[in-house]
């Protein structure tokens, strides 16, 4: 088989994990920031940290990725990087994107572990990670019965 293909296979299968430990990690955030004492719970620590651990396994995978990448490469020989929406998406704005969630929840992480109740500006950073999360997850590659 592959590399590439081994490595794309990896890529889709973390982002399953990634997207049911994102929902966790959000609902555990909300549900602690509409608490009555705003206290970091146990959930909340653990799904910051398996959330994190798994971001940056995605990005580790997706680096690699990029440098096994054909089309990259061929985007770059051409010229179409830029001007080119499905390469620019697959190659500048997924990765920029995906790159600025792992930097705000490894900052989200290490508040959870040194501090006992949660800012409103964390919740904002992890809003913002999913946010951006979601707009550079590839929903027709990943589910593409949803969305024939």
């Amino acid at each position: 088989m592959d590399t590439f293909k081994i490595i794309t296979e990896a890529h889709k299968g973390f982002a399953y994990l990634i997207l049911l430990a994102g929902i966790i990690f959000v609902v555990a955030l909300l549900v602690t920031m509409f608490g009555y004492s705003g206290k970091i719970s146990k959930l909340l620590r653990k799904s910051t940290l398996f959330t994190m651990i798994l971001f940056h396994i995605q990005l580790i995978v997706g680096i690699l990725m990029l440098v096994f990448s054909p089309g990259l490469k061929g985007a770059l020989e051409t010229g179409t990087l830029m001007s080119n929406a499905a390469a620019r998406f697959s190659y500048v704005e997924h990765p920029v994107s995906m790159l600025i969630g792992v930097v705000l929840m490894t900052i989200i992480n290490k508040y959870m572990k040194s501090n006992e109740t949660l800012a409103m500006k964390i919740v904002i950073m992890g809003v913002i990670a999913f946010a951006l999360f979601a707009y550079a997850f590839p929903w027709a590659r990943v589910f593409p019965s949803f969305f024939a």
